[in-house]
């Protein structure tokens, strides 16, 4: 049995390519969008791509499965709770799908959500007896566990999930032997969960030792920790999730209809028609100038929840990169099916030279020169853009909280007589204040 993890930084996401060598078949789980690397790794390994499987219907990525299945004609598995436009095979509990000397067998673990089954695998040349490892999904990561709350929007309480998932934690999960492995879809930086650990694979051992979630204690006071304090989820989270389950166009066909190189009279009519520009370059390259009007959420960062944050999915989006980044641009929005880009602009910010008046500029302060302005006897105001939980371990001094993912709802908070230090921005942000020896307050 071959067992390959894939792992996607910007996501947080991790996805699984499982082959048998006897059979020259291979499973995939939780793929993400673009596919063409499961499909060159079974390739080079002599495998056909037969099984598809989706521990749940994800909320924070587009999956792969319809990509995967017209590619390959794989047969695609969800559980047996879930309802969706496209044919799949319904996994209850103890459903088992086995080629050559490798077993997948699904658990029933709902909680993340009411349809979340995690995959017991059984390298059969190896052990008969015991499960080689175990493919959590969403519902175990290492050091954490899956958030209960994302369902609200669909009519599940975060209570009701709550409480499966803790059944689900300690009456399935926790019965493994604790020498299974553990690999979840999820490592940090994923909203999906609130503590999760940079590792991306574990043991149920471990995870019984050291997992918060995972200690002595009675499901209300469970779902109390498990519902407190978790982070904003963006907007889309609810509808990748109902997109996961619906038949809709796949990747490669959205991104041909979506490669329109624009001219920069095109983009100003359709920025006048009500779309938005989103320029993709490093931030220090926006602020030395950029289209007035622009977003500018950079490539090299967490672009695709970002941007997934800050658009507004009823109206087209235009890109503004660095020519030949333009593809990568798209197919990362592709990845949180956001499919309504309109094109991106033709060679970039070169279509604006000679053009002034259209054009602006970032003031970037450094943390010396920001020191200075907000200790003179008419300081500007600092806002902090930072999630609450970043604000709560350190921040400047007389600095107001006002996140980013609220910042537009909120501006009307902000007063229209006193400079914003956030209108100059730091450069290097918290970062390279703290680096300059500069105080800070927890």
């Amino acid at each position: 049995m071959l067992l390959q993890q894939f792992y996607l930084n910007c996501l947080a996401h991790a996805s699984y390519l499982i082959g048998d060598e006897a059979s020259r078949t291979a499973a995939v789980v939780d793929p993400q969008r673009d596919i063409d690397q499961y499909v060159a790794f079974a390739d080079a390994h002599g495998l056909t791509i037969r099984h598809v499987f989706l521990t749940h219907l994800h909320a924070d990525f587009l999956a792969g499965h319809l990509e995967l299945r017209d590619r390959t004609g794989a047969t695609i598995y969800l559980g047996d709770a879930a309802s969706a436009e496209y044919a799949f095979t319904p996994l209850g509990d103890g459903s088992v799908v086995e080629f050559g000397r490798t077993r997948i067998q699904a658990i029933k673990t709902p909680g993340h959500t009411p349809e979340s089954v995690s995959l017991l695998l059984w390298d059969l040349d190896r052990e008969v007896d015991e499960p080689y490892a175990v493919l959590t999904g969403d519902t175990l990561f290492v050091g954490d566990v899956g958030r209960p709350d994302l369902r609200a929007a669909l009519g599940w309480s975060a209570a009701t999930l709550g409480g499966l998932l803790y059944t689900s934690l300690r009456e399935k999960l926790l019965t493994l032997p604790d020498s299974t492995l553990v690999y979840p879809a999820h490592g940090a930086g994923s909203l999906c969960g609130r503590a999760l650990s940079r590792e991306t694979v574990s043991t149920i051992g471990a995870e019984r030792r050291t997992n918060y979630a995972l200690q002595s204690m009675s499901k209300d006071a469970f779902v109390d920790l498990v519902t407190a304090d978790q982070p904003d989820a963006p907007p889309y989270f609810t509808d990748d999730a109902v997109l996961n389950s619906r038949e809709r166009p796949t990747l490669d066909k959205t991104l041909a209809r979506e490669a329109n190189q624009l001219s920069l009279d095109q983009l100003l009519a359709l920025r006048e028609a009500g779309a938005q520009v989103i320029d993709v370059r490093d931030a220090a390259e926006f602020a030395a100038a950029h289209l007035r009007g622009s977003l500018n959420v950079g490539l090299n960062g967490q672009y695709a929840t970002w941007a997934g944050t800050l658009l507004n999915r009823d109206r087209p989006i235009v890109i503004i990169a660095d020519p030949g980044r333009e593809h990568e641009a798209m197919l990362r929005l592709g990845r949180i099916g956001f499919d309504h880009v309109a094109g991106f602009l033709r060679d970039g910010m070169r279509s604006l030279d000679g053009r002034p008046d259209l054009t602006t500029s970032t003031d970037r302060v450094s943390p010396a020169l920001a020191a200075d302005l907000l200790s003179s006897s008419r300081p500007p105001l600092a806002v902090d853009v930072r999630a609450p939980a970043e604000r709560a371990v350190k921040h400047i001094h007389d600095s107001i909280s006002l996140p980013l993912n609220h910042l537009a709802e909120r501006l009307s908070e902000l007063p229209r007589d006193r400079p914003l230090a956030s209108v100059q921005e730091l450069a290097g942000g918290l970062a390279a204040w703290e680096t300059a020896g500069l105080g800070l307050e927890a």
